[in-house]
């Protein structure tokens, strides 16, 4: 097989691994663009094994684009500082290859290594020592970032409280009815008295930063659409709630009460870092 052709057969694979460490579209085709540039001028004997250098080689050039970024100060990436195209592309990519969101922003809160090398291994099942090798380190030493990276992912604030895989059931099917304009099954999921209280930045014109009551609170969910309609369920401080985020990049936190089956409060404010982690299912 021609050298073209292997690497167009490998596009798509290179592509998903880049975007997961990078989280941005635009930044994978950058890194897969410059692996194949690489690759076309590279030695023949050290393309013996087109695979793992391709995987290699882009792999390290997204870790470059990390530190970059993180120098910057800009991890994780803030989804109202980038571009209404970029998130399009982003949201698309992600919707298209059935990326977790809630994944890809607590991925985005992890050390550049650390973000390597869990998604080389834990996602892509690449050895250790390959791990190793992009990262310029030890197989224990990059064992240990992974290891560190796990933890991270689960851990966030206090301990979970009381049935916490219960209480997420109740949030998605919230967001999933208010996804769907379900006025009715929204009612009967929010208790009589619930509260929606939100950071005015997240408000339309005249919006109420306190609203009150099944009813209207349900009612107004029709003003959210397109945000509910990139929210997933997180922990939120070890707690059950949501995160909004466009193209899997961070918007807003929604901290959701639930007491005895019913939605008791909504809070949406900025998202903070730091505070959300992934539910056992993720």
């Amino acid at each position: 097989m021609e050298l073209i052709d292997h690497f167009e057969a490998s596009r798509a694979r290179l592509m998903s691994l880049a975007y997961r460490i990078v989280g941005s579209h635009h930044d994978a085709e950058d890194a897969v663009q410059a692996a194949w540039l690489r690759a076309r001028s590279a030695d023949p004997a050290q393309l013996v094994n087109l695979d793992g250098w391709l995987t290699t080689v882009t792999a390290r050039l997204c870790l470059d684009q990390l530190r970059a970024r993180h120098r910057r100060g800009e991890l994780p990436l803030r989804a109202d500082n980038i571009p209404d195209a970029h998130l399009a592309t982003d949201e698309e990519f992600i919707r298209r290859e059935n990326i977790s969101r809630a994944l890809l922003v607590v991925l985005g809160e992890l050390s550049p290594p650390q973000r390597v090398a869990y998604v080389l291994h834990d996602l892509f099942v690449v050895p250790f020592d390959q791990v190793a090798s992009v990262l310029d380190t030890t197989t224990v030493a990059a064992k240990k970032l992974a290891s560190r990276a796990r933890i991270r992912l689960r851990a966030a604030g206090p301990v979970d409280p009381p049935r916490p895989a219960r209480q997420l059931e109740v949030i998605d099917a919230f967001l999933d009815a208010a996804r769907g304009g379900d006025i009715a099954r929204l009612v009967t999921l929010l208790a009589p008295d619930v509260v929606r209280t939100a950071d005015l930045g997240f408000l339309a014109n005249g919006a109420e930063p306190v609203v009150r009551g099944a009813r209207a609170v349900a009612e107004e969910t029709r003003a959210f659409v397109d945000r509910i309609a990139v929210a997933v369920p997180v922990l939120v401080d070890g707690r059950p709630g949501a995160v909004v985020a466009p193209g899997g990049h961070p918007l807003a936190l929604i901290r959701i009460s639930v007491h005895d089956g019913l939605v008791t409060n909504i809070t949406i404010a900025p998202y903070e870092r730091r505070v959300v982690s992934l539910p056992a299912a993720e």
